[in-house]
């Protein structure tokens, strides 16, 4: 079992949930994870050779972050350190966050892959038949 961290420890005993973490609880459960992973991981780097990638599900779920919420690539970098939410929803601890370079990579790599624009589209779709939009920055 890992130690929790001051900054975990300390958000697990606030008393409100913000509007961000309402949000990110509800885009947990309703998108279809395993589908979105499994159009990307053919195409996602496997580590080897070199440092070890981070998970897929991870940078999939930084870079869903960064387009709903408006970040820069150093931005959300900067929120990942910052931003205890952000960091449960990646699945990151802080002992081993994305660079504004990693996140970088794996967006071009999206859209190298022509990834990007179909994940977009697979989440407004399934979205919208729930009743729900998705626009970035809300």
């Amino acid at each position: 079992m890992k130690q929790v961290s001051f900054a975990d420890a300390e958000y697990a005993g606030k008393r409100k949930q913000p509007r961000r973490e309402r949000f990110l609880i509800e885009m947990d459960q309703v998108l279809p994870w395993k589908g979105l992973v499994t159009l990307i991981e053919r195409h996602y780097p496997r580590g080897e050779g070199g440092r070890p990638a981070y998970p897929l599900m991870a940078m999939l779920r930084v870079h869903l972050m960064q387009n709903w919420f408006g970040y820069s690539d150093p931005a959300m970098e900067q929120s990942l350190y910052e931003t205890t939410i952000l960091r449960q929803f990646a699945g990151l601890n802080l002992d081993r966050i994305p660079d504004q370079t990693t996140i970088l990579n794996f967006r071009r790599s999206l859209e190298n892959h022509k990834l990007a624009g179909g994940i977009l589209q697979v989440i407004n779709i399934y979205l919208g038949d729930r009743g729900l939009i998705s626009r970035q920055g809300t």
